[in-house]
């Protein structure tokens, strides 16, 4: 009898499924034991932890213009005539901006047109301006929202010059008649 002739009594006992997720093994990965291995662990990275204990800084945020649709000079040059007038909404019924956005729009000074364009009610760029006028067209630009800066403990300090003049000549007023009150009182002592 030859060893590749033996054969075995039993049949093969097919290995119990253990580890439960994935196929790696019989820890699927998690290794040994501890707090990771365990069911349900999801431990926090520690830098998210000190990071929340610094207080919010207070100082300058930049956020960048959001809802603003874009268009080059190029684009105004290839889809209107010459005098026509560039608003948001001829803009919209040309098709250049999509259907159903309401956005407002930019134009922007990418590319060059000999066509007098009457831009009102969007935002323009210094160089978009430039060569609209150059062009011989005309710009009205939107007006931009004026933001009043909101200070805690103080009241808006929306005030002219004269009334500061005022309060600092109230002030000085105030301080002569203190000083002419003590002068009388040591006078009034002195006899």
């Amino acid at each position: 009898m030859q060893i590749h002739e033996v054969q075995p009594n039993t049949k093969n006992k097919n290995k119990k499924r253990i580890g439960r997720g994935g196929k790696r093994g019989t820890y699927s990965g998690k290794g040994m034991k501890g707090q990771k291995s365990r069911a349900g662990a999801k431990m926090q990275p520690m830098i998210r932890e000190s990071l929340k204990r610094y207080p919010k800084l207070k100082g300058y945020n930049f956020s960048p213009l959001k809802n603003v649709f874009a268009v080059n000079i190029a684009t105004l040059d290839k889809y209107f005539d010459d005098g026509g007038l560039v608003s948001p909404k001829t803009i919209a019924s040309k098709g250049i901006m999509g259907k159903g956005k309401r956005l407002e729009i930019k134009i922007l000074g990418t590319g060059q047109t000999k066509k007098k364009l009457y831009v009102e009610g969007c935002m323009i760029s210094k160089s978009a301006k430039e060569t609209i006028e150059k062009a011989g067209g005309e710009v009205k630009e939107k007006k931009k929202k004026d933001k009043k800066k909101k200070i805690k403990g103080k009241k808006s300090e929306g005030k002219t010059e004269e009334v500061k003049k005022e309060k600092k000549e109230d002030k000085r007023e105030k301080i002569e008649n203190k000083q002419k009150t003590k002068d009388e009182k040591e006078e009034k002592g002195k006899k």
